[in-house]
């Protein structure tokens, strides 16, 4: 079975870090990714809801921030209930594997800097090592 996507985009506001059951840390935002344009049709716009786990999680909460632009490559995850009227519901969602920066800029020292000013170190490797297990 595959269920791999990759994506590029701008997030829509800061990523929401908070920590859920055994102190694992999750982090959510909405990715805003173009369509490509074809012919005479208007540009359109998918905002994708996007998750984050343990490490990955802070990583995107600490250096992520609005306007962005970033790739995220994962898996689509869905979930189910049922509503106060008993009606079943669902939800999707990409669950990131591994992320990064797509654009970046560097000042007169050398240092680079997100498109909203924060700072990153030069040899700045996330390790999303230990990721894997989630907890549910």
């Amino acid at each position: 079975m595959l269920n791999n996507i990759c994506l590029m985009g701008r997030l829509t506001k800061d990523p929401e870090l908070r920590t859920v059951k055994d102190d694992v840390k999750v982090a959510n935002f909405t990715l805003a990714v173009d369509r490509p344009k074809y012919g005479q049709n208007e540009k359109k716009t998918d905002f994708i809801p996007i998750v984050a786990w343990r490490k990955t999680a802070e990583f995107v909460s600490k250096w992520y921030k609005k306007g962005a632009l970033i790739y995220v490559i994962g898996r689509l995850t869905t979930r189910s209930w049922d509503d106060e009227n008993g009606q079943k519901r669902f939800a999707f969602d990409i669950e990131i594997s591994d992320t990064g920066f797509a654009e970046s800029r560097k000042d007169k020292d050398g240092h680079t800097h997100t498109e909203n000013g924060s700072d990153i170190p030069d040899n700045f490797m996330p390790d999303f090592s230990g990721d894997d297990d989630l907890p549910f």
